[in-house]
């Protein structure tokens, strides 16, 4: 069982992050936030794949007066993504944003992210502190020769001494690289240190496999290790797929359940089905993908019986006929062309 390290809680509009709160799963637009009708689009195409926050960049006052306009016809938190200048943050929370996203690589001014500080604390919002390896000083960067761990760390402690001056609680941080070790590594050294809840994902992932690959090793180990408050899988595509990943990856480690989850097997020289085929048909047609249970497709008898009996549904291929069970119990052998409508079927019931 994985046990989570205990931080302190905090909230973003409605939703609790850290503390007890379950890991929660986001996703950043990648629409031009003064185009507030593909914007509002895209984020309510990624709350009905269960996102459950949503960043939206904010590079221009223009953007800023999109905020209410978006807040109005989404149902998630909404947290303004903020770079170079201090005053866009200050525009949005007076625009009513939910939280706000700051890099301290790029906003270097004391002063200035105190007065984000000052007003975050009189609306009662809710900072994260995203410091990124391709972001960090240029005079921290030079210190330490590379955008290493130890400037990551560096970067981190000058902004929890600010927080401490100001009598700052509620901050999350989230410590990125491109590279998966130095990821790890960094919060690391951070979560035994530090109880402020932590963002993990890998920065710049990169494009399908890589990037999910990139995520799925970074995330997994983190998560393993009880480190991460909330996730984003950052993939070069539309987001919608970060948050299918993200929730794979938590599914995956037993930490949340969220959707059905379907096992498969690799297949041999003994399958006599298109099994790939078969997955992927059953894939296409199954339509309450929220429901919590596991259906097992596989591909011969050499573990087919055992996995399709220990799942909740489940079907082993024996050449040409396909062997339906639930929860265990044989319910019947079909033709491999009419065994994926029973399980569907079965799968309706449940």
């Amino acid at each position: 069982m994985i046990r989570r390290r205990k931080t302190r809680s905090v909230r973003i509009g409605k939703l609790e992050i850290g503390g007890n709160a379950p890991i929660s799963v986001q996703s950043m637009t990648n629409t031009d936030t003064r185009n507030a009708e593909k914007t509002i689009e895209q984020i309510n195409r990624l709350e009905n794949e269960g996102c459950e926050l949503v960043r939206i960049a904010i590079p221009n006052m223009e953007s800023c007066k999109n905020i209410p306009i978006i807040k109005e016809k989404i149902k998630i938190p909404l947290v303004a993504d903020i770079h170079f200048d201090y005053r866009l943050a200050l525009k949005s929370m007076d625009y009513g944003v939910d939280g706000i996203r700051i890099n301290p690589g790029n906003i270097k001014i004391k002063e200035n992210i105190k007065a984000i500080i000052d007003l975050a604390k009189k609306k009662n919002i809710t900072i994260r502190f995203g410091i990124n390896s391709g972001s960090l000083d240029a005079n921290i960067v030079k210190k330490f020769e590379r955008p290493n761990v130890e400037a990551i760390m560096e970067t981190s402690e000058k902004i929890i001494k600010t927080l401490k001056e100001t009598k700052y609680e509620n901050a999350i941080f989230s410590l990125k690289s491109t590279n998966v070790m130095d990821t790890i590594e960094a919060n690391k050294v951070f979560s035994k240190k530090y109880d402020y809840p932590l963002h993990v994902g890998i920065t710049e992932s990169g494009f399908s496999s890589q990037g999910i690959v990139k995520s799925s090793v970074g995330l997994g180990i983190l998560l393993y290790k009880g480190i991460g408050d909330t996730i984003r899988v950052s993939l070069t595509e539309d987001p919608v797929n970060e948050v299918k990943i993200g929730y794979e990856i938590l599914q995956s480690l037993g930490i949340r359940k969220k959707s059905l989850n379907i096992i498969s097997c690799p297949t041999c020289g003994r399958c006599e089905v298109d099994l790939g085929e078969i997955v992927k048909e059953l894939d296409k047609r199954i339509l309450d993908r929220d429901k919590t249970l596991t259906v097992a497709v596989m591909g011969c008898i050499v573990n087919g019986p055992g996995e399709a009996k220990e799942a909740d549904m489940g079907i082993a291929f024996n050449k040409k006929i396909g062997v339906l069970f639930r929860k265990g119990k044989l319910i019947g052998k079909y033709d491999k062309n009419i065994v994926i409508n029973k399980l569907l079927d079965e799968i309706a019931k449940f």
